[in-house]
């Protein structure tokens, strides 16, 4: 069983990756901007309401999103381990998380963050943006994106850091080398943790 985490900054290929790591490791991916878009498509309230945040590219709140990963975690599929991206965001979020783990007598076993640089971002979010349609991907939003990364979610990244659970991966390159990366780095944390 394997419960981990994989941050980056957005455009670092966290989608893509949590895709392949799912299924080469057999666990459901939980995505908070899949369930956000889900939710914005289906026009549910909770849709409604983080649609306005996610096109000014801010983060919707954590009361929505902490309620949402906490149903979306007591689901059957994620009994036997799963791969979050996306969540946690903020250092609130990450002790939030802490707790929900705890009353299942659980932690993360692995917390993976994909690295690259801001100007290589910037144009594959661009990139993206044309091929998909995407309204949250105009270069203000995607700066606006970044700048929130490093100003919030670096802070978690530190949190797991300084707790010895952080291993970082070069997100740059073809997507199967930077898979290749990514499980090599999982079966070495694992193994070094048993």
């Amino acid at each position: 069983m394997t419960r981990m985490l994989l941050i980056g900054p957005p455009g670092s290929g966290k989608g893509t990756q949590a895709e392949r790591i799912s299924d080469r490791l057999g666990i459901v991916a939980i995505s908070t901007g899949d369930i956000f878009r889900f939710n914005v498509k289906e026009q549910t309230p909770l849709g409604i309401e983080a649609k306005k945040y996610m096109d000014a590219g801010d983060f919707v709140p954590d009361s929505v999103t902490n309620s949402m990963v906490r149903d979306r975690l007591a689901q059957d599929d994620a009994a036997n381990g799963f791969l979050l991206d996306g969540y946690p965001r903020t250092v609130a979020q990450v002790e939030y998380l802490d707790e929900i783990l705890a009353e299942k007598g659980q932690s993360l076993d692995v917390v993976l963050q994909l690295t690259a640089d801001d100007e290589e971002l910037v144009a594959r979010l661009l990139n993206r943006a044309k091929e998909t349609g995407r309204s949250d991907d105009t270069e203000d939003v995607i700066r606006h994106r970044l700048e929130l990364y490093h100003t919030q979610t670096e802070a978690v990244v530190s949190k797991y850091d300084e707790r010895g659970t952080l291993t970082r991966v070069d997100g740059i390159g073809a997507i199967d080398e930077v898979t290749d990366r990514v499980l090599a780095a999982i079966e070495t944390t694992v193994r070094s943790a048993s």
